[in-house]
């Protein structure tokens, strides 16, 4: 039987308590998250420094069912004291501690792991004497549910990007992809892609609380990965046209290439419907990227790029769900997708109802707290991030029902 823990006591120990089975890992600090304010302390490869305000640490990990022990590595300090509580589920531990010339062991004892997964482990600071609650350096779990554990132990904190990919019927070669999407969620950080394809992607973004960005852009040929001075001329995508007030530009360190992007406040909850059109130009492709303005019931030209060496039309479709910066790691990012289908240069129309999930390698090494189906009304979803997972894995195949058919509304500039 666990011993509740419940006395606000100060325990000092040179380190942490572990189960008798050995089980232990360390999640280091600077894998933690700011909870709400992200930004409210700094956190870096030295763990989570100049912590004063009420905003939580936070991690998230797997872990097996049963008694897991936790403790925590800090520094404060000498003649301050702070008062932190962990909360792992419903279960909330709380200690004194006392500054020292050194680190310190706080040990919050056990908790009950009653449903194996993810679980939310929460510091939070109650009280303190001096300026801060103290600089956090590791979380030490161990016991029978520190099994097996999966936590994120690299200074990365992005979530997991997670993609659909759509398959095509055997010579179906598109000159068309049109797909919608609906964003759930909208923390900052954020990229929903509608429209990917061998040589570039067209979706949304938030920036910040106040911009938000729709953004097409087209990759260079060869395979310089990092800087475009590199490039040589001949490999070079160029732009031929943008819309009003779209800005254009260069991209690299992700490929190399061609971007464009539109500052434009989309709203969460309504969809967003997205055209790329390819044209074959002898030994290049011509990708042109458009989106529906919902408020004036129009079609507009995003951007319009030549991409050399190329001459094909639409292949490799997906859509993806990406956090691209992670400080914010812990907020679910969660988008529908649909309808999707694709037009041939002779005007057939075919319907896109079958997607295959996919993630990067941070799904495989580092987090799985994504999901991907199809939802009650139809339409395929993705989500990553927020410590929440669904049983899914690499690979999975998802069939959605067909719709009444393929837009009639494309009247393009």
């Amino acid at each position: 039987m666990r011993i509740a823990l419940l006395l606000a006591t100060c325990i000092l120990l040179p380190r942490a308590v572990f189960a008798k089975d050995g089980q232990e890992i360390k999640v280091p600090g600077f894998t933690a998250y700011l909870d709400p304010n992200f930004q409210a302390a700094r956190v870096d490869q030295n763990g989570v420094t100049q912590w004063g305000s009420a905003d939580h640490v936070l991690w998230g990990g797997i872990l097996a069912k049963g008694e897991v022990l936790a403790a925590v590595n800090v520094r404060l300090p000498e003649g301050e004291t702070a008062t932190l509580r962990l909360t792992i589920g419903a279960q909330s531990t709380e200690r004194k501690i006392s500054g020292a010339a050194g680190d310190l062991s706080a040990d919050f004892g056990s908790f009950d792991i009653a449903t194996p997964g993810y679980q939310r482990i929460e510091l939070a600071g109650i009280a303190k004497s001096g300026k801060i609650f103290g600089d956090i350096k590791t979380l030490t779990l161990s016991g029978p549910a520190a099994k097996d554990t999966f936590f994120n132990l690299k200074p990365r904190r992005n979530t997991a990007s997670v993609h659909l990919r759509f398959p095509l019927e055997k010579g179906v070669e598109p000159a068309w992809f049109y797909n919608e999407l609906v964003p759930r969620t909208d923390p900052v950080w954020t990229y929903y892609e509608a429209c990917g394809f061998s040589r570039g992607y067209f979706g949304i973004q938030v920036i910040s609380p106040t911009e938000r960005r729709i953004i097409f852009s087209v990759w260079d040929a060869g395979n310089e990965a990092v800087d475009r001075s590199k490039v040589r001329d001949e490999n070079r995508v160029k732009l031929l046209a943008k819309g009003e007030g779209v800005e254009a530009s260069a991209f690299g360190n992700e490929g190399t290439g061609g971007h464009s992007h539109l500052k434009y406040m989309w709203k969460t909850g309504q969809p967003q419907r997205f055209l790329v059109t390819a044209k074959a130009d002898g030994d290049a492709t011509i990708y042109t990227g458009y989106y529906y303005f919902a408020e004036a019931s129009r079609w507009g030209l995003i951007a319009s790029f030549r991409a050399p060496h190329d001459g094909k039309l639409l292949r490799n479709l997906y859509s993806f769900d990406e956090d691209f910066v992670g400080d914010n790691g812990n907020l679910q990012r969660l988008c529908d997708f649909g309808d999707q289908w694709v037009k041939t240069a002779d005007g057939k129309w075919t319907e896109l109802k079958v997607a295959e999930f996919t993630h990067d390698s941070t799904g495989q090494k580092d987090r799985r707290d994504f999901g991907a189906g199809v939802t009650k009304d139809g339409r395929f979803y993705l989500c990553t991030g927020g410590f929440l997972a669904e049983p899914i894995k690499l690979g999975d195949r998802f069939t959605r029902p067909a719709t009444a058919g393929p837009p009639t509304d494309i009247v393009l500039p």
